[in-house]
């Protein structure tokens, strides 16, 4: 849809009470965000209401103000005490500099105080914004369920993540590869800072600005950095740390972000910006989600390198706040890059440790050995040569008897032959098995103890792509049993499903062409 054929902004509503505030980052000044109406999507209707969370942020979207939030969160009106914001920032995108970007289809609405602190609420795709580059500033219908089923699906697994209030669809006609309908997402976060906005400042220069948004984001988020010889420094520290731990999460549960630009990276260590993301189906630590990632450069093993990257892109736009900047002499500049490295190297020494932490649960392991790591790793191995489902073969280890021969099935009495039943190499998998029953034994693990541990951080359930892809097929049909099922089943990941539901555990029929996701929206 070209933008000369965009509805015209939305109008500015009074509203019967203000459920939140205008948004602190806001005021920062027009440096860093621009007010923005956003363009109206005409009727719409909830797709999803996140009623958990909106319960959080003191709202009921299904009580008598559900009418007019609707409008709010499809864009049709907005609030004159608290204008929509979109926000300017920079980045690289698949390694190479891309210049400036910004929040090219989200409007930062305000945020609303919780008990674990202020939050944002953004709506994305409800329009063009002054960082649009041409586009029309909308989301598309598959695209919106995708974002808001990801989001709620970390969210349900543990895994930091931005939020999913409500998703709202509209007839309004978009075009991609094809014409496909609008919706809108409505986000919710402590904040949506990316690396990119510091990015954009240093960039071109404006040193000024950099160190404004350095000391706010400080104050707000990173307040114990305060206290440090050079609190830059500090909150670089800790940022290298969340992302370190989120990755870590990532990895053991076999998430592929799929377009892990700096630009998409969280300052809060949040999963950000869900695009062409996938669950892994069977382990391949070389999977490639995002069809438009023609190098492989975000291809799932490569992702911990990948945030090692964007972390040294983010080092490099602090260089002026610690010494670093134009007019600094040699030694100066020298002693304020060790000391950028030396935050980072934050990431490196945490990122293993933090793994490894995930993997001995995953595991079942009480305690800590030296051959944890190669025991681990061996197993990721055998997975990986013998094409197994990553989250069915760890939903499954956790029924291993640790003595051979000690089950209560007589069809799989030690509860290994479920695998054995589907490698080629059966000597390999009987080895692995040998050496993880003696870890098993030299700590004297319970068997029941440790399976109702393994079941707890192993999921039966996650959002794979033949499910996101059913339940957006019925809802381009106007349906939404499906997906509103489905939202409902990955709230509780962990759970055995019962028998009903017992298809949202299992892999993709083997006769499923295997889906491909681009980065277009």
């Amino acid at each position: 849809m070209a933008l000369s054929t965009l509805p015209e902004p939305a109008a500015a509503v009074p509203p019967p009470r203000p459920p939140w505030q205008a948004a602190a980052y806001a005021g920062l000044g027009p440096a860093f965000a621009a007010p923005v109406a956003p363009h109206p999507v005409g009727p719409a209707r909830w797709l999803l209401r996140n009623a958990p969370l909106a319960a959080e942020l003191g709202l009921d979207l299904h009580g008598p103000e559900a009418p007019g939030l609707l409008e709010l969160l499809a864009g049709n009106a907005w609030r004159p005490q608290t204008p929509p914001q979109a926000t300017v920032y920079s980045g690289h995108q698949f390694g190479a500099w891309a210049g400036q970007l910004g929040d090219g289809r989200a409007l930062l609405l305000g945020e609303v105080a919780t008990a674990a602190g202020p939050q944002e609420i953004q709506l994305k795709g409800a329009g063009p914004t002054p960082y649009s580059r041409r586009g029309d500033g909308r989301a598309v219908l598959r695209s919106s369920i995708r974002e808001y089923l990801a989001s709620e699906a970390l969210h349900a697994l543990g895994i930091p993540t931005t939020r999913a209030l409500a998703l709202v669809g509209s007839a309004l006609p978009v075009r991609r590869e094809t014409l496909e309908t609008a919706a809108i997402v409505t986000r919710v976060a402590p904040s949506f800072l990316r690396f990119g906005h510091f990015e954009h400042f240093c960039h071109h220069g404006h040193h000024a600005e950099l160190a404004e948004l350095a000391d706010w984001t400080i104050r707000r988020f990173f307040p114990a950095a305060q206290e440090a010889g050079q609190p830059v420094l500090a909150m670089l520290a800790e940022v290298s740390r969340r992302t370190a731990e989120l990755l870590a999460d990532w990895q053991a549960v076999g998430f592929c972000h799929g377009v892990m630009n700096s630009d998409n990276m969280s300052l809060l260590g949040l999963t950000l910006d869900y695009g062409p993301y996938g669950f892994l189906d069977r382990f391949d630590p070389g999977h490639i989600c995002n069809h438009s990632d023609h190098q492989g450069r975000y291809a799932f093993a490569r992702q911990p390198s990948i945030a090692g990257w964007n972390l040294q892109a983010l080092a490099t736009a602090l260089l002026p706040l610690v010494g670093g900047g134009p007019s600094a002499r040699e030694a100066e500049r020298e002693a304020a890059v060790e000391g950028l490295l030396d935050a980072i190297e934050t990431y490196r020494q945490t990122f293993p440790t933090a793994l490894l932490h995930r993997l001995r649960a995953k595991l079942g392991l009480r305690t800590t050995q030296p051959e944890d790591a190669a025991l681990a790793d061996d197993w990721l191995a055998l997975l990986a040569a013998e094409r197994l489902d990553h989250t069915q073969s760890w939903r499954r280890l956790a029924r291993l008897r640790s003595q051979p021969g000690e089950g209560t099935d007589p069809a799989d009495p030690a509860g290994e032959r479920w695998l054995r039943d589907h490698v080629i190499d059966r000597p390999r998998a009987d080895a692995w098995l040998a050496r993880y029953r003696a870890r098993l034994q030299a700590e004297g693990s319970v068997d029941a103890e440790r399976a109702a541990r393994m079941r707890a951080v192993n999921p039966a359930i996650v959002l794979r792509n033949h499910l996101a892809q059913a339940a957006i097929a019925e809802a381009e049909r106007g349906g939404l049993d499906e997906l509103q099922r489905l939202a409902q089943v990955l709230t509780r990941p962990y759970d055995e499903p019962a028998a009903a539901l017992a298809h949202y555990a299992e892999p993709p029929p083997a006769d499923l062409p295997p889906l491909e996701v681009s980065c277009s929206s």
